[in-house]
């Protein structure tokens, strides 16, 4: 997978409006435990900062950006289509220099948070995406998608990225969790974020079929909230 630091010129993002940080430092991330011993430590500390900080009660973590990259297949298209029955976690579509914000609060019994994501559009209405990650499961990391249905992550570095890999799908049905067999799954879910310096940094999502190739890929850029 090529690294995304060099591709994209930076300093044309440099007058993003940032928020204002609604956050306080976490110390020790839960994320750094599903990392092997000192791969934490390896990563940049603006990496490591944005993972351990933790939303105020009653506030979110806003990052602004936009949409720079976006390319699907037509079988990718119709699967993030088919997707809106659980709340459309894909892509629709492949607009880009389109604005886009994630906020994250936290879950307050502390066990994951609530990420929402909104992408904007060339026509309608805005895709906005929101899914609960809970540290849970056998990787540790569970990502609900919405009714019943959520992905288990598995994290892992490379370079100076860190990576969420899909490692399986599964069905949640009260207090049943069966997981979905490999052929059934739409294909490997990659997720990486990737430090570009100036208080910018690259998130960039990519699923690609074992029979099909690649389905989706999407690069956004974000910034850093200003800090008070």
């Amino acid at each position: 997978m090529a690294t995304l630091a060099n591709e994209v010129p930076g300093a044309r993002y440099a007058g993003w409006r940032r928020s204002v940080a609604a956050s306080q430092p976490a110390g020790t991330s839960q994320f750094a435990a599903l990392l092997p011993a000192g791969h934490w430590a390896k990563l940049p500390a603006t990496v490591r900062q944005r993972f351990e900080r933790k939303a105020l009660a009653g506030a979110a973590i806003t990052y602004s950006g936009e949409v720079v990259e976006c390319r699907m297949t037509v079988a990718g298209w119709l699967l993030a289509q088919a997707a809106r029955a659980i709340g459309a976690p894909l892509p629709l579509g492949r607009d880009t220099g389109v604005p886009a914000t994630v906020c994250i609060t936290e879950d307050r019994a502390g066990s994951g948070q609530y990420w929402s994501r909104h992408y904007g559009r060339a026509a309608g209405f805005p895709q906005v995406i929101q899914s609960a990650k809970r540290f849970a499961g056998p990787t540790g990391l569970e990502e609900y998608l919405g009714h019943g249905i959520g992905i288990a992550l598995r994290l892992t570095t490379e370079g100076d990225a860190l990576l969420f890999i899909g490692d399986h799908y599964f069905l949640r049905l009260f207090d049943v969790r069966l997981r979905w067999p490999r052929w059934l799954a739409p294909g490997e879910l990659v997720i990486r974020h990737q430090d570009i310096g100036g208080g910018r940094f690259v998130f960039a999502l990519d699923l690609v079929h074992p029979w099909l190739g690649e389905l989706i890929h999407q690069v956004a850029l974000f910034a850093d909230p200003v800090e008070p």
